[in-house]
Order: structure tokens, then C-alpha cells, then sequence
């Protein structure tokens, strides 16, 4: 017996305590000192430790590695898929951080024929598998009786064939399609606030140069009582965080969160492409967490608001077990596909509307390129040399395909994930002395 290749240990940060845990067996615990020091001299675990999979027969480890590996596959084959759809790369916003600034040029406009063919390519592409449709841009929900009614032709035709609809919208036009959205599927409609009011029309200013605080908050408030599932999402980076405890109070007095279909999430603002000359602002995912850490022990009340994942020590705290082993966290061409109203298909919303990363049309015919496909579906952790000697592939599960290509490194290259570090911090907030 000798200790499992997937064993992750650290200190629980600002304790005396450390922890183990093995994401191929499903185990966590925590350890001592005396403990941790009896692990690190290779003596043996106290008997409680015993059949967790910490020590481990290798040839039955890698039995094990591959019926779960397998089982994976099996499943997320058969999970749900997100289907993204781009009715325009337009926006009325001239937020400070925008990625897709150029990708307005495109040519042409959104018709019933690109809508009807983009239904019809679902239908038949992915029969037999549950779907999705996710409204994305660009800004989805424009001004206009035009474009309304054409988002309102898509929505009939997915409601028709008993599918969901998510959006993505800055909300500045959310009431104007509140009609709309309440005889629809909705699964979620995703706002965004960067902060209380002065901090947020700072960054995501109308284009007409006004403040949007005040009608997002209008279209958060529509939504939650007309009983649309929201979820509020705050684009972070080192100018707005300090106002990360002040929004949630906001949200918070606003009655926001006493809504069960009411969800937050933080997006960390990253290089993307070519935008974001100003790197300094911007937080490496170590350094953000690092910094909610810090805030969450200093203003509790962010709890109520928002729960961070510190990789998988929500999950933990939450269920009393750790997630499936994560073979794969890149969805692209698996559970996720991208299509804009050009009739272009992509892999993914990162890599939606960038010239080259196009794998395929549904319209004006349907063309996929295989070879591109290949590449993009045979990812994973076997596919991505680091990570198959990595103890932690498991949980980080070779990170962002489209960030790696971005960053140099090709589809199958390392989006690597601080993850003990991130569970250091975690457990201590969710399992130590330090939060509430």
C-alpha cells in the first residue's frame, strides 16, 4: 500500500488544523499536527483514516481511475446542453471592459429564416438530448419593435418545442420584454451590477453616456416579483471589489435575497482576446479570491449574499460530500455550443464572434469542420500531457480550452487552477473559526 497519486494535503489557512481529501474516492477529512506529520514521514493513518483511499493498491487505483473516467463520459454524453445563441453582437453599453469591442462589424441582421434554421439544426442535431437555448451578445434584448419581435419569434419557437430559455441582458430593456419573458420557458435571466450606483455607472455606462444603475435595479425588482429566476452577477477586478460588501447590503435591505430564485455570481475580469491594455486592474484568480477571503472574514453579511466556490469546499460544506471526479472542465462541444445570427457555429461563448474559431455554419447550409471538432470534443485530462500527472486534474479538470489556445498554449494545453490554494481558504471559511 502506498499513498494514492491523488491525494491533496495543506494547511487549513489561518488555523492550526490541514486537511485531506482524494476526489477519486470521495474522501475529506480533517488532520491534526500530529497527524499531518505522521502523513508527511509516510508513517501510517490513525484507523479511522482506514478504506478512505488516502493508501491505496496502485492497480486498483487505476481500475478505479478508469471506471470513473468512463462513467464521466457516460454521463455528461447523456447531461444537458446549453445552447447559446447570438442575436447580435450590438450593445447599447459602452462598459469599460467590453471583449467584443470590433465585433459589431459584422455583416448582416438577424431574420426569421437564421432563426428558423437555427431551431430546426437543435432539433435534429441533438434529438434525443435535453437542451437549452441561452440568449447572449452583444446585448440581446435591444430597443425596438424590430428586434423585439424577432427575439419574440425565437422565444415562441423554442417555447413550441418545450425548450428553456435563459438570458443573458444588461437588463437596461428588461421591461419592455417582461411580457415576453413571462409567457416563456425561463430558466434565468442574468443581470449584471458591478457595484452601488456610482461605483457601477462608472464602469457600465449607456452609450448615450447616462447612468443604467437605477433601471437594472427596476428590471431585478420586475423580475423577482413577476417570479423569474434571476441571477445577479458582479464582473469583478481591483477597482470595484472594496464595494463588493456595500452592493451586498443593497441587495440585501433591497429584500433581493430573501427570493429563493435568487442567485449570485462573481465573474472574475480577465484578459480576453485582444481587450484589457490595462492589465494592472485586473486580478489573477489566486489574487481575487485571496482578496474575497479577506472581505468575506471582515463583512460577514457578504455570505448572504454571495457564497464563493473556493474551488470545491462550497460543494463540500454544502452537501457533506465532494463532487464527481472532473475529468473535464471544458463544456465546449460537449454540453456547451455556440451560434450567432451570421449562421456561424463556435464552441463555445468564448470563442462565439472571433474571426477562426468558427467550426461550422447552420445556415446559409450546414458545414462542420471535423478536424477542428476533433480537437475540441477529444479534450480533456488524458488530452493535456501536465495534466495527466497532476493530483489535482481531478477537481481542477484541465481548466478553460479556450483560455489555454488564447494564451498560446493550444486546445490542449494547461488553464491550470490555484486549487490548493483556493481550498485552503475555503475550508477555513466554510468549515474553521474565521466566518460565521
Amino acid at each position: 500500500m502506498k499513498p494514492s497519486r491523488f491525494n491533496i494535503v495543506s494547511a487549513i489557512k489561518d488555523t492550526g488544523e490541514f486537511f485531506i481529501l482524494n476526489p477519486l474516492y470521495g474522501s475529506a477529512d480533517i488532520l491534526s499536527r500530529e497527524e499531518y506529520d505522521m502523513l508527511a514521514k509516510g508513517s501510517s493513518l490513525p484507523a479511522e483514516f482506514a478504506g478512505k483511499g488516502y493508501l491505496v493498491d496502485q492497480e486498483k487505483e487505476d481500475d478505479l481511475f478508469r471506471e470513473a473516467y468512463l462513467k464521466f463520459i457516460d454521463e455528461r454524453d447523456t447531461d444537458e446542453i446549453q445552447l447559446f445563441f447570438v442575436p447580435t453582437y450590438s450593445c447599447n453599453f459602452d462598459c469599460s471592459y467590453c471583449y467584443q469591442l470590433g465585433y459589431e462589424s459584422r455583416n448582416g441582421v438577424l431574420t426569421r429564416e437564421v432563426i428558423d434554421a437555427f431551431l430546426g439544426y437543435t432539433e435534429s442535431e441533438f434529438a434525443g438530448r435535453r437542451r437549452y437555448i441561452t440568449l447572449f451578445g452583444g446585448e440581446p434584448l435591444l430597443p425596438g419593435r424590430k428586434h423585439a419581435g424577432l427575439i419574440e419569434y425565437l422565444i415562441d419557437g423554442a417555447t413550441a418545442k418545450h425548450m428553456d430559455i435563459a438570458v443573458v441582458t444588461n437588463g437596461y430593456h428588461v421591461e419592455s420584454y417582461i411580457d415576453i419573458l413571462k409567457r416563456a420557458r425561463i430558466r434565468e435571466v442574468q443581470v449584471t451590477l458591478d457595484g452601488t450606483r456610482e461605483v457601477h455607472d462608472r464602469r457600465r455606462r449607456h452609450k448615450d453616456g447616462g447612468g443604467t444603475f437605477d433601471r437594472i435595479v427596476s428590471a431585478t425588482d420586475l423580475l423577482l416579483e413577476s417570479n423569474i429566476p434571476v441571477n445577479l452577477r458582479m464582473v469583478v477586478d481591483r477597482d470595484n471589489i472594496g464595494n463588493l460588501p456595500d452592493l451586498a447590503g443593497f441587495a440585501i435591505n433591497r429584500g433581493w435575497t430573501d427570493y429563493k430564485h435568487f442567485s449570485t455570481q462573481l465573474g472574475r475580469n480577465y484578459e480576453l482576446h485582444d481587450c484589457q491594455a490595462e492589465g494592472a486592474r485586473l486580478f489573477s484568480r489566486i489574487d481575487l479570491y485571496a482578496e474575497i477571503y479577506r472581505i468575506i472574514n471582515k463583512y460577514p453579511h457578504v455570505l448572504d449574499f454571495h457564497r464563493p466556490a473556493f474551488a470545491v469546499s462550497r460543494a463540500l460544506y454544502e452537501t457533506g460530500e465532494l463532487p464527481a471526479p472532473l475529468f473535464d472542465a471544458c463544456p465546449g462541444t460537449k454540453t456547451e455550443w455556440a451560434f450567432d445570427y451570421t449562421g456561424r457555429i463556435y464552441a463555445c461563448t468564448a470563442t462565439a464572434g472571433k474571426a477562426g474559431e468558427e467550426l461550422g455554419s447552420f445556415f446559409p447550409e450546414r458545414v462542420i469542420d471535423m478536424e477542428k471538432l476533433g480537437e475540441w470534443t477529444e479534450r480533456d485530462i488524458l488530452s493535456v500531457d501536465e495534466c495527466r500527472k497532476c493530483n489535482l486534474a481531478l477537481i481542477c479538470g484541465g481548466g478553460c480550452a479556450a483560455v489555454a489556445k488564447n494564451n498560446g498554449r493550444g486546445l490542449n494545453g494547461t488553464d491550470c487552477r490555484p486549487v490548493i490554494e483556493l481550498m485552503e481558504m475555503g475550508i477555513a471559511a466554510y468549515f474553521g473559526n474565521s466566518v460565521t
